[in-house]
């Protein structure tokens, strides 16, 4: 008997009616699409609740679901509109699920009544399959995986999902030089931060590095196009997703026929030629595979193409009396062209009025502002062939008699908090100093080292008084090297562990589940009764003293910013958290008085831009890269990740008085020494601390 092929659902992305119009038309199984508030992607047009209510309505006719992105960091304050908004969207919208990133915006939607799914966003960062049960535990249905995995990568998270989780996996779209949710470049340089849907895209500018001029960190689009084949294997992989909802009709009906051309014909060589050339003109970057081939990965960025976003057809010739384009490719009446980057002078938008041939000669008026200069990229960044519009203009009669009003009368919702925890006497505030090794650095009452991916020795003296810290971010390849690692410290005598992603307990389960069982039995008679302590088999034999129990701490990394997730810290076993220093002053000192957890923040040191695994282009690391702005950053190779720090540290030392006054029990400073060649700093960042962070 023949078994029926998996066929994961095609996720289409809408930033827009005519976008999700488009989805539809192309045949999507589901569409993603965000709201005007609680989604990060908020530079998208995105949907009132009504608008997406009769989308919603038309879409399910045609055999397609919607998943509403509610993937943002959450505020204190912000709990209580997300939950209200949830419990209009499942009375209003019905979705088939939400898709988070913050574990107390989790708990406030559910709290609210919305008993869809809950799917876990690649902001998240899930990144190992240890957290995969993690994520169930606290009642994801699905996660959404990194862009930055190889096949054998998502072959090891799907051959880990537990029952009850589904997995999706991005095939097509733009890619983020930093792993989502480890990136707070744009939120660093100014508040506008890209976990809250605000990036300014600061990797996308020219950087100098050696009076060399750049796009050094702008990536390629992701396309695994007929490589997605090779996950109908994985029954766990629920959904290809497409990323793009700040694209228009076009790119979104292409990618759309593409993938679902090659998911449903995956040995049919007609199809693939067609589904390939469908991507060719879908208005991309350059495109890549990345990571996915371990035995061929891709360097995403390519410094000397352009990577302007849509797809290059041409400079601009001329100069003075007037400026023209010869295209590469045929322009049609409807198309939309960008002419230079914008972040340059000139930069301007331009809308076709008739067609041009391959090779002819389109004129570009002049515009407000400055010419843009001879030479400048051109881009073809949307095209509205009549063939499309017609499609969409009948969806657009059908929808037109699905909106309706909502239904009066707004939701009640104020979140449950837990109890807090009591507040720490005076002089009892302790303070931290994290380090990568051991050296002459001056430390006050805790020494934090991080933890490497390797079995190692802990230095003597350290092993039980030390804080070892884990990194924001392990790959799957790497997660039998870290529970080496951590076994060999716990063996050691190691007890305080800061993880700084909430998924890592699941590498600590083993442990916690031991000390579960021993305080649930008698004390042993001999050293274990003395102690106290519970004894592992054979460690009389070996001579070993059984360790203590264990102190976890959710880092500062996991973007830790309400009650609610400090809540579901608690729940997985954390004992204590430290808070995201993105956040402004009043939500910093707001939460102590929320907190079930005793609460630490970082206030010193060198807080970075963000962690990648698309490493460097053509600069050594230590290099200090420079932007437009005169903003020096300089990258540091850490294993096979790249950290990228600003010139200048974080100090909100002269706030360590206030803070010690709402309650918090820790404050931490990070060093990372300066490579010689980056300039010294004049300045320090307070972050966001007197901004409003929207």
């Amino acid at each position: 008997m023949n078994q029926t092929p998996h066929r994961p659902e095609i996720l289409a992305p809408a930033g827009d009616t005519q976008s999700y119009l488009a989805a539809l038309a192309a045949g999507a199984d589901a569409v993603y699409a965000g709201l005007k508030h609680f989604s990060a992607r908020m530079e998208a047009d995105n949907f009132s609740l009504s608008e997406l209510a009769a989308l919603a309505d038309l879409g399910r006719d045609k055999g397609a679901k919607l998943y509403v992105a509610m993937n943002v960091l959450a505020k204190p304050g912000d709990l209580a509109a997300a939950g209200r908004l949830a419990a209009r969207l499942a009375r209003t919208v019905k979705p088939a699920g939400l898709i988070v990133q913050d574990l107390g915006l989790a708990d406030a939607v559910r709290q609210a009544g919305y008993q869809g799914e809950l799917h876990y966003s690649t902001l998240a960062a899930v990144t190992h399959p240890a957290g995969l049960a993690v994520a169930r535990r606290l009642g994801a249905d699905r996660v959404v995986l990194p862009r930055e995995l190889s096949v054998d990568e998502l072959k090891a998270c799907a051959a880990a999902c537990p029952e009850g989780l589904s997995l999706e996996v991005f095939v097509h779209g733009a890619l983020c030089y930093n792993v989502s949710g480890r990136c707070w470049w744009s939120s660093f340089l100014g508040g506008k931060s890209g976990l809250r849907g605000r990036c300014v895209q600061p990797c996308r500018r020219l950087y100098t590095a050696k009076n060399r001029k750049a796009r050094v960190f702008s990536c390629n689009d992701l396309s695994l196009d007929v490589l997605a084949r090779t996950m109908l294997d994985l029954p766990q992989v629920t959904a290809w997703k497409i990323e793009g909802r700040k694209k228009g009709p076009h790119y979104v009906y292409y990618t759309t026929t593409a993938y679902r051309l090659l998911r449903d014909n995956p040995g049919d060589p007609a199809a693939k030629k067609t589904a390939l050339g469908l991507l060719e003109q879908a208005l991309s970057r350059p495109t890549t595979h990345y990571r996915f081939l371990p035995q061929r990965p891709q360097l995403p960025v390519e410094p000397e193409k352009y990577t302007g976003s849509g797809l290059f057809v041409g400079k601009t010739a001329g100069g003075g009396g007037g400026f023209s384009v010869s295209p590469r490719h045929a322009l049609i009446p409807g198309d939309l062209l960008r002419i230079g980057f914008e972040d340059q002078p000139g930069h301007r938008v331009l809308p076709v009025r008739k067609a041009v041939p391959k090779g002819g000669k389109l004129t570009v008026p002049g515009g407000r502002g400055p010419a843009p200069a001879a030479g400048s990229p051109v881009f073809l960044v949307d095209r509205r062939e009549p063939e499309l519009m017609r499609l969409l203009s009948d969806l657009g009669r059908q929808l037109a008699t699905k909106v309706r009003p909502e239904p009066a009368g707004a939701p009640e919702f104020a979140p449950s908090l837990p109890k807090p925890a009591p507040r720490p006497g005076r002089g009892k505030i302790l303070r931290m100093t994290v380090v990568r090794r051991q050296g002459k650095e001056k430390v006050t009452d805790e020494l934090g080292l991080w933890l490497m991916p390797r079995p190692q020795e802990p230095p003597r003296g350290l092993r039980s008084r030390a804080w070892w810290w884990l990194p924001p971010v392990i790959w799957p390849a790497d997660e039998a090297a870290w529970n080496d690692s951590i076994a060999k410290a716990r063996r050691a005598g190691a007890v305080n562990f800061v993880l700084n992603a909430p998924w890592q307990i699941g590498l600590f389960e083993g442990f916690l589940a031991q000390a579960e069982r021993a305080a649930a039995r008698p004390a042993p008679k001999g050293r274990g009764e003395r102690s106290g302590r519970p004894e592992h088999p054979g460690q009389r034999e070996r001579g070993e003293r059984p360790p203590r129990p264990l102190n976890l701490w959710a880092g500062p990394f996991c973007n830790t910013a309400n009650a609610l997730a400090i809540a579901a810290l608690a729940k997985l076993g954390f004992s204590g958290a430290v808070v995201s220093p993105e956040l402004p002053s009043a939500d910093l000192l707001a939460l102590p008085a929320q907190s079930c957890l005793p609460l630490g923040i970082v206030t010193r040191g060198q807080w970075p831009l963000g962690i990648t695994r698309a490493g460097l282009a053509g600069i050594k690391g230590g290099t200090p890269v420079e932007s437009p702005k005169g903003e020096v950053c300089w990258a540091r190779e850490v294993g096979d990740d790249v950290w990228i720090y600003p010139g200048w540290g974080l100090d909100l030392g002269g706030c360590e008085g206030e803070l010690a006054r709402a309650g918090y029990a820790m404050f931490i400073r990070l060093v990372e020494h300066k490579p010689k060649a980056v300039p010294t700093a004049t300045r320090f960042s307070q972050f966001n601390w007197d901004l409003e962070l929207l």
